[in-house]
């Protein structure tokens, strides 16, 4: 033993130093314009949320208006196919519709205090740095381009490897083609991704 330290691979790489996307603020659906075929959570104040839903363009009942909201898979298979789905008419004071917010607008800080929300509106959501989400397959992320922008409305289809020439990295899919893969069984082209930029909604 020399005493020497093992180099880290990821020391000095230029892109290690890239700001991480922009974070998931929910807005309510009220104060959105146009909502076809925007992602979006439902749900009740103090209550809970539910998420991966799609909406369609409000629709005016009486008095009330309200949302056609439907599974994410749905929306994709009815987009593609070219079909009608049943969407339930959601009210639209509990529909938010998730906006890309500002980079940086979240703390990046994993304590228990600042993981702590208000149960008065759906929770802010910083992507986390793939090689910190733990498991990523299935899961929404996003791959910081070389210019500055991102690449979102996609999902990891595996988890962390090496390849052939030695790079970290994962395989990932357009969401359309991910969901395709469940009712088709058609396998979805992948594309891969260095670790440095990717990231997990």
């Amino acid at each position: 033993m020399t005493g020497e330290s093992i180099p880290d691979p990821f020391t000095g790489h230029p892109d290690w130093s890239l700001d991480p996307p922009r974070s998931i603020v929910p807005t309510p659906a009220s104060m959105s314009g146009q909502l076809r075929g925007r992602r979006v959570l439902i749900g009740l104040p103090g209550h809970g949320w539910r998420a991966d839903l799609r909406a369609d363009e409000k629709v005016i009942q009486g008095s009330r208006t309200y949302v056609p909201v439907m599974p994410e898979s749905e929306w994709y298979r009815a987009e593609a196919e070219q079909t009608e789905v049943f969407a339930p008419l959601v009210p639209i004071e509990r529909v938010w519709v998730e906006e890309v917010g500002l980079a940086g607008a979240l703390s990046l800080d994993k304590g228990l205090t600042t993981r702590l929300v208000s149960l008065d509106e759906p929770p802010r959501k910083a992507a986390v740095a793939a090689l910190e989400a733990g498991s990523i397959t299935g899961r929404r992320v996003v791959e910081l381009l070389e210019d500055g922008g991102e690449r979102r409305d996609m999902r990891a289809v595996t988890e962390l490897h090496t390849n052939d020439v030695g790079d970290i990295c994962a395989r990932v899919a357009a969401e359309l083609d991910w969901y395709r893969w469940g009712w088709s069984g058609k396998a979805p082209r992948t594309l891969e991704v260095p670790i440095h930029l990717l990231w997990v909604e």
